[in-house]
């Protein structure tokens, strides 16, 4: 059975169908959930943040973003920078689905060069993506780096576009981690309480020096840890109890 299983892996993978429908039901199941976890009081308004900031770089972090594709109230554009990998293929197909510009980074695989050139074509592609009024969303942690700790990229592309970076975070009431990922990948389960927290912005000066990136590189990662914290906070708490009868 293995070998059976090996044989057919790969050319399921490699097929455009197969990877179309996976997108169809990964994007159902997203939809399910979110309606199923209706947002606390003192959730944040990603359609008023959009409205009020954009176009701005909104940061997330690894492992906590499975939900951000139907968290997206549309009306003003997005754009999310997503790997060359084959992996991330069906996360692009999915944001596509939700009307999301998908912006494809470097891959996870490659060589350091290569990662790094690609990588610099997604910050120049985000940036014309800001630059047309376009809002744009980014995970600020490094993959397969150490998670909850920001990149250099996120601040780099807010001194090259003049726009505020917004940390983003999202939590659910119920919810599985699973603690063997490197990112400790949270998945967002139905039938509980959503949360959104969006932090005040943070701006970069187009003057800013290395050592200032690094600086606003740990403000950024505060930032992040802050709101992803107010958002579980609110999550789990305990709905008030309603007026004796």
């Amino acid at each position: 059975m293995k070998e059976l299983w090996r044989s057919i892996r790969r050319p399921l993978a490699d097929s455009a169908q197969v990877k179309h429908v996976l997108a169809t039901l990964f994007g159902s199941g997203l939809r399910f959930v979110q309606r199923t976890n209706p947002p606390v009081p003192g959730s944040s308004d990603i359609a008023q943040s959009m409205e009020r900031d954009g176009p701005a770089i909104y940061a997330v972090w690894h492992g906590q973003h499975l939900m951000y594709p139907v968290l997206y109230p549309g009306k003003h554009p997005l754009d999310i920078m997503v790997s060359r990998s084959a992996d991330a293929e069906i996360n692009a197909l999915v944001l596509e689905r939700f009307g999301i510009g998908v912006v494809r980074g470097s891959g996870g695989r490659s060589s350091r060069k290569a990662v790094e050139k690609g990588g610099a074509r997604a910050l120049i592609a985000l940036k014309k993506s800001l630059d047309s009024g376009r809002s744009v969303a980014m995970v600020a942690d490094i993959p397969n780096g150490t998670p909850r700790d920001a990149g250099l990229g996120v601040v780099t592309l807010a001194r090259l576009s003049g726009r505020p970076i917004l940390p983003l975070a999202y939590a659910s009431s119920r919810r599985k981690v699973i603690e063997r990922s490197w990112d400790k990948m949270v998945i967002n389960l139905p039938f509980g309480r959503g949360a959104v927290v969006i932090g005040e912005p943070i701006h970069v000066p187009a003057s800013a020096t290395s050592e200032d990136l690094e600086s606003l590189r740990a403000t950024v990662t505060q930032a992040l840890d802050d709101v992803t914290r107010r958002a579980y906070a609110l999550a789990d708490a305990k709905p008030a109890a309603g007026p004796a009868s």
